[in-house]
């Protein structure tokens, strides 16, 4: 069975549990095969990324096989700004966030809300450059944990949503984007919108954040904020001390 989501935002549960933690988040427009069905609950595996996870079964519009390969095979159409706006046939708005996918609105088979959206569309991959202008837009943005809207996200929601909004495909988590890329030696061979990944003790990543010029990064902890950023690691200079260490910078584009 295939799926979409039709509303703005939805939890992915690590849990078929309405107090399961959330581990990120399906936005409007996603679309994804459904592995496992409970009374109440879906397991779900996202298209875009593999991620997995369980969704409430109220929160879903089914698919055909035929209409979730179509979508698959197609450019992907986002929405562009901060927030948008779906309207119905009878006038009622859906606010939905920036990076949402609006793909399937003109598929008549499989939009069967009749959803429109007049709303400013992006597709297809931009410039390396145009990663930070699209960084720049989450600016401030909270952090939660498993988010990936600039209502709330985390540091590899945020990253994400920012080559996926530019057309480059990350996957979910810090630790699986520290796996794609080319690892780069040294912090000068570095460029604006190379991806830098920091670990614990353990050696386990658990942190990214998108490179700026003169080291600096824009990253999520707290909110989406810049820093400094030299071999250590992240300085901020509010507290005058490290607050994560570097393990390796990757060289997406």
């Amino acid at each position: 069975m295939f799926g979409i989501c039709n509303l703005a935002i939805i939890p992915l549960r690590i849990e078929p549990n309405d107090r399961s933690e959330i581990v990120s988040q399906v936005l409007f427009g996603e679309h994804f095969e459904i592995l496992e069905q409970l009374k109440q609950w879906s397991k779900i595996r996202m298209q875009y990324d593999n991620y997995e996870g369980w969704i409430d079964s109220k929160q879903l519009q089914l698919i055909s096989e035929a209409n979730f390969n179509q979508l698959s095979n197609e450019a992907i159409i986002l929405n562009a700004d901060l927030i948008e706006y779906i309207t119905t046939p009878n006038s009622l708005l859906i606010p939905i966030p920036l990076g949402s996918s609006v793909s399937f609105i003109n598929h008549n088979e499989i939009n069967i809300s009749n959803f429109d959206f007049e709303g400013t569309k992006i597709s297809g991959e931009k410039t390396k450059e145009s990663l930070l202008n699209t960084a720049f837009m989450y600016l401030n943005a909270p952090y939660l944990w498993g988010g990936k809207t600039p209502f709330g996200v985390d540091c590899s929601g945020f990253t994400q949503m920012v080559y996926k909004l530019n057309g480059y495909k990350l996957l979910r988590d810090a630790s699986q984007q520290s796996t794609q890329g080319e690892a780069l030696s040294f912090i000068e061979e570095s460029e604006p919108g190379d991806l830098a990944f920091f670990d614990n003790e353990e050696g386990k990543i658990i942190h990214v954040g998108i490179i700026m010029a003169d080291n600096y990064i824009i990253h999520a902890s707290g909110k989406v904020r810049i820093d400094r950023l030299d071999h250590l690691g992240i300085f901020n200079a509010e507290t005058n001390k490290h607050t994560h260490k570097l393990r390796v910078i990757k060289k997406i584009v």
